[in-house]
């Protein structure tokens, strides 16, 4: 019988966000992540195994972030232009962690990142921002190559890595609000919809009040 309602639904998740002391150099290669650095694999709870290491840490500097997708025969296929129909990675954030509301703030930010899909060739990576549908407010979009971001991609899968510099980050104040509301969802046309808590049914990409809270802990 399909199940109406998902287990990770039924519970509010607050999850460590672990400080970096150091920011890591975004080339792709992830030597310098290591396990303390994973967001928890919450899709366990609904049977729905990771195919892919998810990685999340933060400092001064702004939010860092890397992703490892094995186990692939086909390399990603990724359009700029319409990314959320494409293979990628988006990050979902609020930097007040109101998730007493249904409707995005100007705290809340959508962020992309594709592995491939820019450059002459199509062959580089591309990172950025776009607008949160039926947001309440808006957020200052983040102007073209702000976002720091690398790939290393082959037949068998890809790492990316990313960093979201702090003056991007519309309200980053980890003094003041140590806890924010963080979401993921990273697609791929081979392995599906990996993500923290629901899926597309019940419309992430509008309810901050499904985004899980993060602790920018030390």
């Amino acid at each position: 019988m399909t199940q109406l309602v998902p287990n990770r639904l039924l519970f509010r998740f607050e999850i460590a966000l672990r400080y970096m002391d150091a920011s890591p150099t975004v080339d792709g290669d992830l030597d310098e992540w290591d396990d303390a650095y994973l967001l928890p694999p919450l899709g366990d709870l609904d049977e729905a195994p990771a195919f892919a290491d998810v990685f999340a840490a933060w400092n001064e500097a702004g939010l860092h972030l890397a992703v490892r997708v094995t186990d692939k025969h086909e390399r990603p296929r990724c359009n700029p232009s319409k990314f959320w129909k494409s293979d990628n990675f988006r990050l979902m954030t609020d930097m007040r962690d109101t998730r007493t509301i249904k409707r995005a703030t100007a705290f809340c930010q959508q962020f992309y990142f594709l592995p491939t899909g820019a450059g002459g060739n199509g062959s580089s990576p591309i990172a950025g921002s776009a607008r949160i549908h039926r947001a309440g407010a808006h957020a200052s979009l983040v102007a073209p190559g702000r976002i720091a971001v690398a790939a290393v991609v082959k037949t068998t899968g890809y790492t990316l890595e990313a960093t979201i510099p702090a003056d991007c980050l519309a309200g980053f104040d980890p003094a003041e609000h140590p806890r924010i509301g963080l979401y993921y969802m990273l697609e791929d046309h081979e392995h599906g919809q990996q993500y923290l808590t629901v899926g597309d049914e019940l419309n992430w990409w509008i309810d901050p009040s499904l985004w899980p809270a993060a602790t920018l802990t030390k």
